[in-house]
């Protein structure tokens, strides 16, 4: 019995060292198998973290790209810009340097003719008046011509309208020299207005074709280009013979530039130099259809 006992417990035991040892040689297959399944694993990972990072970065380098470009973009527009910019400073100063020079001309004949004030009839202003030919005052018009005025605005021998008969004339001269001197003190509005009612009120005056001239220069000066062109026309239209003739007409091809009216500005321009030759105004309008001509077109 006890042998029997013996040789079944031997045998139990020998199976479990089978048993055991078995499974000695399978754990270590088994842990094999895990590191390499958590190896390709792990790869697989890292190649997804990789394409992840390069589509990251290519989309850093396309957000650069576009960057860069606006950036370029907005440079260009910048200098364009600055360009136009400048071009309206030089522009605004050119004008102003022609209207100071117009003005101090104006004035230095004015202060000649006020020496001779007592063997014309009319005088030149003091402050900058246009100088213009002798015109009979309003007062004496109906006499020294001998017949009544029409009412139409009548033009002297020169071109200038004469004064209409019966015509308050006393307060003209102070009514332009107000006018023109906020003209000269750069006070555009007021000027324009001043003008305005010199004209409303002295239609047929002799100065009343420079109050149509600086009433233009007014609005151009401040870039009404529509209105000034109006103003310069209705002052050809009225008194085609006055002094001012050439500088409307040569501020009218002025207005049709500023206008984008380009070929009509080259018809004016040339009108100016084959009408009134030899003229400081047909000396301006020649220069400035060179430059017109000799930009690109479009």
């Amino acid at each position: 019995m006890k042998k029997t006992l013996a040789s079944r417990f031997k045998a139990r035991m020998s199976m479990a060292g089978a048993i055991a040892s078995a499974m000695l040689f399978a754990v270590p297959a088994l842990a094999q198998d895990e590191s390499r399944l958590s190896l390709a694993d792990r790869v697989a990972r890292l190649e997804q973290q990789l394409q992840s990072q390069d589509q990251g970065g290519i989309g850093m380098v396309n957000q650069v790209q576009q960057l860069q470009s606006q950036l370029q973009q907005l440079q260009g527009q910048i200098e364009e810009l600055q360009h136009q910019v400048q071009e309206l400073q030089d522009k605004n100063k050119a004008q102003y340097a022609d209207l100071d020079a117009r003005l101090s001309k104006l004035e230095n004949a004015g202060a000649a003719g006020s020496s001779t004030a007592a063997s014309t009839a009319t005088s030149t202003g003091q402050d900058g008046t246009v100088p213009m030919q002798p015109a009979p005052a309003a007062s004496s018009a109906p006499a020294a011509s001998g017949a009544p005025a029409a009412s139409g605005a009548p033009a002297a021998a020169n071109g200038t309208p004469a004064a209409a008969p019966g015509a308050d004339a006393s307060g003209a001269q102070p009514a332009y020299d107000a006018a023109f001197s906020a003209l000269r003190g750069g006070k555009y509005v007021e000027a324009s207005r001043g003008f305005r009612a010199f004209i409303q009120q002295y239609p047929n005056h002799p100065l009343t074709p420079n109050a149509y001239y600086w009433l233009g220069e007014s609005y151009y000066v401040t870039t009404n280009y529509q209105v000034a062109l109006e103003t310069f026309q209705k002052l050809l239209s009225l008194f085609p013979q006055s002094d001012k003739a050439p500088d409307a007409l040569l501020k009218v091809g002025y207005s049709q530039i500023e206008l984008k009216q380009v070929d009509a500005a080259k018809t004016t321009l040339g009108a100016v130099a084959s009408k009134y030759p030899g003229s400081k105004a047909a000396g301006l309008a020649q220069e400035r259809l060179r430059r017109l001509q000799s930009q690109p077109a479009g």
